[in-house]
């Protein structure tokens, strides 16, 4: 049997957004305090994750905040020439603000207003949840160019992401701001169908999860977008039924290897990045989907 067009449709739904706004509102508050050590140093506040992209569902908890330093950042080079690198180390000085002092920064002053909800992790910052206010991370972060060409300050090229560092000192580069634009454009050209239906497997994956069928953990939803980003916007449409069977076919026959995540910057499947999803995963995934469809 086939999942029903209506339970399909009740998984489509978007969670809630008001606690998240709410939450979105109160740590923005507090980080932009007039007080924080921070103060006076350039930086940019935005969401990412579900929230932020609007593919949250009734299950998501967590408010993802990005807190970018933006008066310095960090570089890949190996795109340019010697002579271009040469250029750059002479128009370029080292910054006496950067990523480890602006994190200590954040973590002290979000203490300060939160006091033991705040708990530093290996990536982001946990702040609990209170009230009405839902947990939230806040993840540190530089911005990041990789380089395309450098002539001078005033003839160069580069794609700008994001950077921070592990608890272990692992450099992890990330471009989220493409990942968002990316989703919003997939959605237009689907006619809206494609977050409602990152919403539908978001569902599935934690009722399988919930069944015992897959492992937490295997899937999460950051690669599921990217996944269903590379499904052709002809595959969406007419019911969710149809959708999750055509789009899930095109995944099950397409050559999974060439498949970008949703920002255009990696490759999706990777066994050896920090940031890309594992292939054997994803398969395991894409078997137990057919399975539970199959199922029901």
């Amino acid at each position: 049997m086939a999942i029903p067009e209506a339970q399909l449709d009740t998984w489509s739904k978007q969670g809630s957004v008001t606690q998240s706004r709410a939450t979105y509102a109160t740590v923005r508050g507090a980080l932009e305090s007039a007080d924080a050590p921070y103060a006076g140093k350039d930086y940019t506040i935005f969401l990412q994750g579900s929230y932020g992209n609007d593919t949250n569902i009734y299950a998501d908890s967590d408010v993802d905040i990005i807190m970018r330093l933006d008066s310095t950042f960090y570089r890949d080079l190996s795109g340019l020439s010697a002579d271009e690198q040469a250029a750059y180390k002479s128009a370029f000085f080292d910054a006496d603000y950067g990523y480890p002092e602006f994190t200590t920064d954040v973590i002290a002053h979000l203490t300060k207003k939160f006091g033991a909800a705040v708990k530093p992790g290996s990536k982001a910052i946990f702040i609990g949840g209170a009230g009405a206010r839902r947990d939230a991370d806040v993840l540190a972060a530089t911005k990041f160019r990789r380089y395309r060409s450098f002539r001078s300050l005033f003839d160069q090229s580069y794609t700008e992401g994001i950077c921070f560092f592990t608890a272990d000192g692992t450099q992890i580069v990330n471009y989220p701001k493409q990942h968002s634009e990316n989703c919003t454009t997939k959605h237009q050209q689907t006619s809206q169908w494609f977050k409602p239906t990152v919403r539908i497997l978001k569902n599935m994956r934690n009722r399988m999860i919930s069944d015992g069928r897959i492992e937490d953990g295997l899937a999460p939803s950051y690669f599921l977008e990217g996944m269903l980003y590379n499904v052709p916007p002809a595959n969406f449409g007419a019911s969710y039924a149809d959708t999750m069977v055509n789009a899930t076919n095109w995944l099950l026959q397409t050559d999974r290897s060439k498949l970008v995540c949703a920002n255009e910057q990696y490759f999706l499947l990777n066994d050896h990045s920090p940031v890309t999803w594992r292939a054997a995963k994803c398969d395991a995934f894409l078997d137990a989907v057919v399975k539970f469809w199959k199922e029901w």
